[in-house]
C-alpha cells in the first residue's frame, strides 16, 4: 500500500511567486495580450476547437483565484509603468495649449534639378492643436456646460387614446 501526498498551495500574496500550472500561466499571459479569454484559452489549450467551449472555460479560468491574482499583478505592473495618469495628461494638455511643447516633423526641401532632401525640424503647436488642447481641458473642467434656468409650473396632460 502506497500513500500519495498532495501538497496544498494556499493563495500566494502579490510580490511572491504565484504557483500555477504551465497552462494556467500560458492562459494568463495570452489573456494579457488583448484581454480575450476565448483566444487565450484556445492558445493555452490547443486541443479545444469550439469557440463556445473556449469562451466558457476561459470565463471559468478568469475566476480561478491564482490566475486572477497573477493577471492583476501583471496589470498593475503594466499600468504603473506604461499608463499616463490624469495628472500627466492634464500637464501635457496645458503645455500644448500654452505652446510650450514641441513636435518633430519631417520637411522635404527642393535642392534644385529634381533633387530634394528631407530633414527633421522642431515646431511649436499650431493654433488648431492649441485650440483642441484648450477644448479638452475645458471639457474636463466643465467650462462649456449650458445652464438653463426653467421656472414655472409644468402642466401635465394625460390623453386617453387607448380606445380599442
Amino acid at each position: 500500500m502506497s500513500l500519495v501526498c498532495c501538497a496544498y498551495t494556499p493563495f500566494i500574496k502579490q510580490s511572491e511567486v504565484i504557483l500555477m500550472t504551465e497552462k494556467q500561466r500560458k492562459f494568463a499571459d495570452e489573456y494579457l495580450i488583448d484581454c480575450n479569454a476565448t483566444r487565450a484559452y484556445k492558445a493555452a489549450y490547443p486541443n479545444v476547437k469550439k469557440d463556445s467551449t473556449a469562451a466558457q472555460a476561459g470565463s471559468r479560468m478568469l475566476r480561478n483565484v491564482k490566475v486572477a491574482a497573477y493577471i492583476d499583478e501583471k496589470l498593475a505592473e503594466i499600468s504603473s509603468s506604461k499608463t499616463a495618469d490624469a495628472q500627466e495628461v492634464m500637464e501635457y494638455l496645458t503645455s500644448v495649449m500654452r505652446g510650450e511643447s514641441e513636435a518633430e516633423i519631417v520637411v522635404v526641401e527642393g535642392m534644385g534639378e529634381g533633387w530634394s532632401e528631407a530633414r527633421n525640424i522642431k515646431k511649436a503647436p499650431d493654433e488648431r492643436e492649441r485650440l483642441k488642447a484648450a477644448e479638452l481641458l475645458g471639457k474636463r473642467f466643465g467650462l462649456f456646460t449650458d445652464k438653463v434656468n426653467l421656472e414655472g409650473t409644468p402642466k401635465v396632460v394625460i390623453v386617453d387614446d387607448l380606445d380599442a
